[in-house]
């Protein structure tokens, strides 16, 4: 197999030929067809999580088809397609799994972080963390799905019932998160870099009734607004847009510290919340809808080999939508 490695933090990935990974018991390897380019991907390129581990290879919105099944493995079938998404395994054990909070799991493993992920032709994961998938849609159009679309779902889901929505920082989570919240008849505020006039039009385009700038207030008070951007700063912004008893929810696994802000912004029951990881049961709500909602990820393709030219591209925010890798 081939693939992309972090040998080293803040370092270029490397093209790196490895044996073929064996799968073990439990475990599933998976030919990769497509593997998406996820913000968190460069949050562990430069080392913003804790207990960094390197070499990894990176890689996290993974969809390929089985080629080896792992001793006990049931339920799933050679040259069956599959996504792998970023929580990778789970103890099942602690208090926390316990309480059907497996995304808070005291022992996980991360796909792309603690454990190799798709940046390569192949990859193993454990087999009850693999989601079964259709064969309606290209591997391409689906990898974003596995991240981007679960975490936007999980925020949509924390977020509550309100029908007017914000969304801070239109990327990749936020653009598929779009077309589900207006698939639920929802309103859509889209709020991105000042100024940005393209990716507000993409916004609209989107079904947004409106988009402007993070530092502009919408024309109405937001029943919740959910934070995709890294940047802290943006929390008392989001704050002041969302009415009383409003939602703030903060979407990312890293972000910029939070600023002081007057504790009359939070006052009248408004919310300050975040998302970590996913569970099981997330994907398999989100991804048994993904059909009738008529989601079109808009996603830009690199040779594995460019890797880190997609990296590059996502940090600077050349493109819309996502990134996607193809072998």
């Amino acid at each position: 197999m081939h693939a992309m490695v972090l040998n080293a933090l803040h370092a270029p990935l490397v093209w790196t030929e490895l044996p073929d990974p064996q799968p073990g018991p439990g475990q599933i390897r998976v030919q990769v067809s497509a593997c998406g380019v996820c913000r968190t991907d460069l949050h562990v390129v430069d080392g913003e999580l804790p207990h960094p581990q390197v070499p990894i290879i990176p890689g996290h919105e993974i969809v390929g088809r089985i080629d080896v099944l792992g001793a006990g493995v049931s339920g799933l079938a050679i040259g069956q397609r599959v996504g792998i998404p970023w929580l990778g395994h789970t103890c099942g054990i602690c208090p926390y799994c316990r309480m059907q909070r497996e995304n808070l799991c005291d022992h996980p493993v991360f796909t792309g972080f603690t454990r190799n992920g798709g940046f390569a032709t192949a990859t193993v994961a454990d087999a009850r963390f693999a989601f079964p998938l259709a064969e309606e849609g290209s591997d391409a159009s689906l990898a974003p799905l596995l991240c981007a679309g679960l975490i936007g779902w999980r925020a949509l889901t924390i977020a509550g019932e309100g029908r007017s929505l914000g969304l801070y920082g239109f990327g990749a989570a936020a653009h598929i998160l779009a077309q589900v919240a207006r698939w639920q008849g929802r309103s859509v505020h889209a709020f991105t870099r000042p100024g940005d006039e393209k990716t507000q039009a993409f916004a609209r385009s989107l079904g947004a009734t409106w988009a402007g700038g993070s530092d502009e207030m919408p024309p109405q008070a937001l029943d919740a607004a959910i934070i995709f951007a890294t940047v802290g700063e943006l929390v008392p912004l989001a704050l002041k847009a969302v009415r009383k008893g409003g939602r703030v929810v903060c979407a990312g696994i890293h972000m910029s510290d939070i600023p002081r802000f007057p504790y009359s912004l939070l006052w009248e029951e408004r919310e300050l919340l975040s998302v970590a990881n996913l569970t099981r049961q997330d994907g398999l709500d989100f991804l048994s809808q993904v059909p009738d909602m008529g989601i079109v990820a808009k996603t830009t393709c690199y040779p594995l080999q460019k890797a880190n030219e997609a990296l590059a591209d996502l940090r600077a925010g050349r493109f819309e939508g996502a990134a996607v890798l193809v072998p």
